[in-house]
Parts: structure tokens; C-alpha cells; sequence
């Protein structure tokens, strides 16, 4: 299977669930995007690696492995999104140090953040764009406001979006369901987007 590269088009904050955020992966050649629900602590790492003008006061625990892989010429190659399921990302990091490669297995959320502090290309297979690929319209955008509060170490998110109805959604159509997907990704709600794809995915 060939490999498809993704960019990272943002992160959005959900105002309705507290701690949830929706890293946005968007495929390079292509209209399709990848949300993935991650944890605040990544979602503050990630957003720091890529604000490059912000310097947190302690080292994050990303950046701790970043400088530790230097030390021992240890480089990331690559990071290869490999599988999906029950709605759960695995990823892989391509590791290579004095030109023997290694393939260590990580959360997605973990292989992003290193994935910028190397500056390391991020890929997926066509079968999961298939499977969890979300199209997105060509002139809608993902609004991100990034704050920093050094004493806390602390990165906030907001994005302009409805709240909706975040619960079971086993009592859908099929048909509802794409309704109410196109719906979120028109109000730019990607972590919702992700949840009624998973819902849509374990009916297929």
C-alpha cells in the first residue's frame, strides 16, 4: 500500500467537553482530512513545537526525548499512521541512528509532537484515509487562537463552534448520521466529526 503524506491543519478545543481536543491532519495532495481526539498535554506540545517563537520555561517531556536523541544521534525519520481500531489511531515512529533503522511503536498523539520537533514528514495509508478520512470543502479554514501563560505552562484553544449533541448516537440512520457528520465539519466541530465517523466506521 502507498503511503499518503498528511500536514497538520490545526487543533481545535471543544468548549462542551472539558480536556478534549481534535488534532486535524489534512491530507498534502487531496481535500480529505484525519481528525484524532488527543489529550491536553499533547495538544499543548504540539502547539508549542509548532509556534516556534514560544520557549516553555521547563522542557516538555517531548522535548526531553528530542534532546536525549540528539545527544545519542539518534534521529526520527519519519512517523507512519499505520492502523485504526475501535476508533483508536496506531502509529509508528522510523527511527535511525548510525544508519540502522528501527520501528518503534507510540500513541499518534506522542509521534506528532515528535513528528514537528524533528521535522519529520507524517504518513498514513489510503486505507485509513478510506476508512476515517473526512472531505473537507476547499475554501473552509480551521481557526486557532494559541495563549501562552508561562507561569503555568499552560496553551489555551478556542474555535468558533456549535455545541451539539455529544451522546449515543446508536439510535441514527445511516443516513442521519452523514447528515449530522457534514454538519460538524461545516461548523469547523472536528472533534464531533471524529465521534460520528467512528459511530458511521463500526456500522460498515
Amino acid at each position: 500500500m502507498s503511503l499518503i503524506k498528511l500536514t497538520i491543519k490545526g487543533i481545535s478545543y471543544s468548549q462542551t467537553q472539558s480536556g478534549a481536543y481534535a488534532l486535524v491532519l489534512s491530507e498534502m495532495e487531496g481535500t480529505r482530512t484525519l481528525p484524532i481526539i488527543i489529550g491536553a498535554f499533547e495538544a499543548q506540545s504540539i502547539a508549542i513545537a509548532l509556534e516556534k517563537e514560544i520557549r516553555p520555561p521547563r522542557p516538555l517531556t517531548h522535548d526531553l526525548f528530542k534532546t536525549f536523541s540528539d545527544r545519542f544521534s539518534i534521529t526520527v525519520k519519519q512517523v507512519i499512521i499505520h492502523k485504526l481500531v475501535d476508533g483508536v489511531f496506531y502509529s509508528s515512529l522510523i527511527c535511525e541512528r548510525e544508519g540502522v533503522e528501527e520501528v518503534i511503536d507510540t500513541r499518534t498523539s506522542d509521534a506528532i509532537a515528535l513528528a514537528v520537533r524533528f521535522e519529520a514528514p507524517i504518513f498514513t495509508y489510503e486505507n485509513i484515509l478510506d476508512k476515517a478520512g473526512i472531505y473537507l470543502k476547499m475554501d473552509e479554514e480551521l481557526t486557532i487562537e494559541e495563549d501562552l501563560d508561562s507561569d503555568e505552562d499552560e496553551i489555551e484553544f478556542s474555535i468558533e463552534e456549535e455545541e451539539e449533541d455529544q451522546g449515543n448516537y446508536s439510535h441514527l440512520s445511516l443516513k442521519e448520521l452523514h447528515e449530522q457528520l457534514n454538519d460538524a465539519v461545516a461548523n469547523e466541530n472536528y472533534e464531533l466529526a471524529a465521534k460520528i465517523r467512528d459511530e458511521i466506521s463500526k456500522r460498515s
